[in-house]
This record gives structure tokens, sequence and C-alpha cells, in this order.
């Protein structure tokens, strides 16, 4: 790192909360230990489908769509209340184990801390009072303002706008290889978090760090 990041932008899920029991339920819901691993990439892909076309959903309601596109591919029928049924677990999601204390090392060295999620705020708020980070944030945001899914440009832009941060002085922090490759685009100083079955692009460009959790973050920031 050439220059210390003042703010660190984290990603929500997968980074800092654990979606094993979104999986769990959805493979159980689907009869298929495949289920979730055909529906999250789905829910990324219509996501972007939404915004290279100038438009703009919810992701909720694009994850409830994608779920009802992966049953059908399953053979199996859902109604909308069980879609939505299974999709609340989202809201009730815990932290990874080194999140709490990494975050909390993190603000007692006096970095600032935002979460950055291409969930509705809403969503967001609720997720992070559920899993008791939220008094580990300075501000949490959604992409929902700008009306663009990570990684475009303006999710990451107006985060450093509201922030008052230059590109150099931020460091995305995410445990997925598409999105760490959206902030270094924009210039923005990189952390991937090497959560179990995530990996990097091999044509992603040079990152700031890696680590294996938040705790190596705090150990390699400090």
């Amino acid at each position: 790192m050439d220059t210390a990041p003042k703010l660190l932008v984290f990603d929500v899920n997968e980074t800092l909360l654990d979606l094993t029991p979104l999986k769990e339920r959805i493979n159980t819901k689907l009869n298929s230990t495949l289920a979730f691993d055909l529906w999250f990439p789905k829910l990324l892909q219509y996501a972007m489908v939404e915004t290279l076309t100038g438009t703009y959903r919810d992701f909720g309601d694009i994850g409830a769509a994608t779920l009802e596109m992966t049953a059908q591919q399953l053979s199996v029928s859902l109604s909308e209340q069980e879609i939505k049924d299974t999709l609340s677990i989202i809201i009730q999601l815990q932290p990874h184990p080194d999140v709490m204390e990494g975050l909390e090392q993190l603000s007692a060295q006096g970095f600032r801390l935002v979460a950055l999620t291409n969930g509705g705020q809403s969503t967001l708020e609720q997720q992070m009072q559920f899993s008791r980070l939220e008094s580990y944030f300075d501000s949490l945001y959604s992409v929902e303002v700008v009306k663009r899914f990570k990684p475009h440009p303006k999710t990451y832009g107006y985060v450093l706008s509201q922030e008052e941060a230059k590109p150099n002085e931020a460091m995305l922090v995410a445990a997925h290889a598409w999105d760490i490759i959206g902030a270094q685009r924009v210039g923005l100083q990189t952390a991937f978090v090497q959560r179990p079955g995530k990996f990097l692009y091999p044509k992603s460009p040079g990152l700031s760090l890696v680590v294996k959790d938040l705790k190596e973050l705090v150990e390699k920031l400090v």
C-alpha cells in the first residue's frame, strides 16, 4: 500500500455475514444440495442485467424472481409466500466469527468504517441490528440511492462523495472478486477476504491486500 486508507468500505453478505443458514434453507426447500449455488449467481446475473439495461429493481425482488427460476430449473413448485418465507432469513444472519473482534479493533485504531451493499437500505439496517454489528459502523449505504448495483462505478463514487474521501484514501473490503474489481476500477484500495469457496479472478489487477479474515486485515493495516 502506498497510502494507508482512512476509510474502510465493507461489503456485507458473505464478507461480514455468514450466508450458511440461507444456503441450507434454500437447499432444503428445493431438495437439492446445488440449489443455493444455482440461485446466487442468478441473483447477481440479473442484478447486473438491471444495471446494464438502465433499470433498477430492489435486490430482494430480484432474489425472489431468481429463486422462482431456480425452483423451475429443479422442477420444484414454490408459492409466492414460500419464496418470501425462504428469503426472509436474509435479515437473520450472524456475522462470521472473526468479524466483531476485527471491526472493534479497526474502529479503535481510528479507521472510519462504513458498509455498502446491493441490498435495500431497510434490509441492511435490519441485518445490522440483528447481527449486532450496527454500532461498529459510522454509516450504512445501499446502492438503492444511485439505482445501480455494484460493481457499477457510481456505487463506490456515491460513498466517496458522501464521506468526502478521495479514492486512494478508501479501501473496499469484500469476499467477491467482482466487487473488488469494481472498486479497483475507480481507484480504491482493496482487500480480498478469502471466505470459503471464494476465489480471485485471475485477470484482475493487483490487489492491495489478500487476507483470510478480518483479524488478519487488522494485522496488515495496523
